[in-house]
């Protein structure tokens, strides 16, 4: 459910701003996708496992503030972002 520390910073590189940028709001979300894409699919097999469903609520309510701070921001690097992670809004 984790995600492994070469495929972290393979997003970081893909999103980042600046040659020094970890922890952008397009960084956050982009790391925040992939462990909820993660535990999705965790959450297919193992139907029954709550304290992960919690978790999942928990990271999908992190990512729906780190967006909605980005749209008030800067509405252009939103809607660039949602397109890039293929996500519904």
């Amino acid at each position: 459910m984790s995600i492994s520390k070469t495929q972290k910073s393979q997003l970081i590189e893909e999103f980042r701003i600046n040659e020094q940028d970890t922890g952008s709001p397009e960084v956050q979300v982009a790391l925040l996708t992939t462990r909820i894409d993660a535990l999705i699919e965790h959450l297919n097999t193992h139907k029954h496992d709550e304290s992960s469903r919690r978790g999942l609520l928990k990271l999908v309510g992190q990512r729906r503030r780190h967006l909605a701070y980005l749209k008030r921001v800067d509405s252009q690097r939103y809607q660039q972002l949602i397109q890039r992670l293929g996500l519904r809004k």
